[in-house]
């Protein structure tokens, strides 16, 4: 069942806006430089970025309240900087390095960070979407108002071990808001030539979940889509599926050479519909920043992204006796027990 939609516009400050158009440009920014050192060879193995995305991530963590959990695939690093996690700590993980959130040993696919409550990027498709139900039955276990965001694209959809989570997270009422980032290609082909039923979202109704399907290239629509989920999940109904339509400008990895499609669908997609440029559109029409305002903004996140990308580099690669750290648990914490 659908959720009903608001027809009004977002009531919305200046300094949300602009906080949305920063929060998306840092994003923009970092994985443009990510691009360029795994160029240069300081970025080994895979790298998924979220360029043409941005408007997803930072349109949920705005309904996000602190004590609130985030899991995701692989392409996960504005995820990271969406929820908090610093810029550097990330480009050090991403060049392996000592002075990463995973202490190098992760490398793009695999960081966390408990301050933050973000249980990853995970390599194994789908394999993130039960976990993410397993911290939502957390929260629900020890009384709390949490949400759990579980991330998963297109092509995990069609996975069984998401239809099996469906199933556990609408039985036990967990407050898990499944939002699937739906990019259109998943690793290569299309959900027209991949999926009989191309709405997603619509598939949790045979679970008796409820959900719909949201613009993920209008930040201000992901945060109103966000908020009805969340509160659907707080109020103790179960979870929420968020289908998000969004689309990413590069391949699905660094390594893809992304031939499935024509640089020009990929050039009206830039020039029509990207996410940072509506948001800017709307601060500069609305008279919130000026031209001067917004390139000083976009001079201080390009200084904050080259700082990142000068500490990765600086900082040591770890030390061989990191191999045999953080394989078992020394200790199994017994809460609420």
């Amino acid at each position: 069942m659908a959720a009903k939609k608001s027809s009004k516009k977002p009531n919305i400050s200046k300094e949300e806006l602009l906080g949305y158009y920063e929060d998306m440009l840092l994003i923009r920014r970092f994985e443009e430089k990510a691009g360029q050192l795994y160029g240069m060879g300081l970025i080994g193995g895979f790298c998924h970025l979220y360029i043409g995305q941005e408007a997803v991530v930072v349109g949920l963590e705005a309904v996000a309240k602190d004590g609130d959990k985030r899991i995701t695939s692989y392409r996960d690093h504005g995820h990271m900087l969406a929820c908090g996690m610093d810029p550097g700590g990330v480009m050090a993980e991403l060049t392996g390095r000592e002075g990463g959130y995973s202490k190098g040993k992760g490398g793009s696919m695999h960081m966390f960070s408990k301050e933050k409550h973000f249980y990853g990027g995970h390599g194994i498709v789908a394999a993130q979407v039960p976990l993410g139900a397993g911290l939502a039955f957390s929260d629900k276990y020890k009384g709390n108002d949490n949400v759990t965001f579980a991330y998963f694209g297109d092509g995990a959809a069609n996975q069984g071990q998401v239809y099996e989570t469906y199933n556990m997270a609408e039985l036990w009422d967990l407050p898990v808001v499944f939002v699937i980032e739906n990019n259109q290609y998943a690793m290569g082909t299309s959900v027209q030539r991949s999926t009989k039923s191309p709405s997603l979202w619509e598939r949790g109704a045979a679970y008796g979940i409820e959900g719909e399907a949201v613009d993920g290239m209008d930040v201000l629509a992901v945060k109103e889509a966000g908020a009805r989920a969340t509160e659907h999940c707080r109020a103790g109904n179960g979870p929420y599926i968020l289908e998000v339509k969004t689309y990413r400008y590069r391949g699905h990895s660094m390594s893809d050479p992304a031939k499935y499609r024509t640089r020009e669908e990929v050039q009206k997609m830039r020039d029509e519909r990207d996410p940072i440029e509506q948001v800017r559109d709307l601060l500069l029409t609305g008279k919130h920043a000026s031209e001067d305002d917004l390139k000083a903004i976009d001079k201080d996140i390009k200084a904050r992204v080259n700082a990142s990308a000068d500490f990765a580099k600086e900082s040591p690669e770890p030390d061989l006796s990191e191999l045999w750290t953080d394989i078992y648990a020394t200790e199994i914490p017994q809460e609420n027990v």
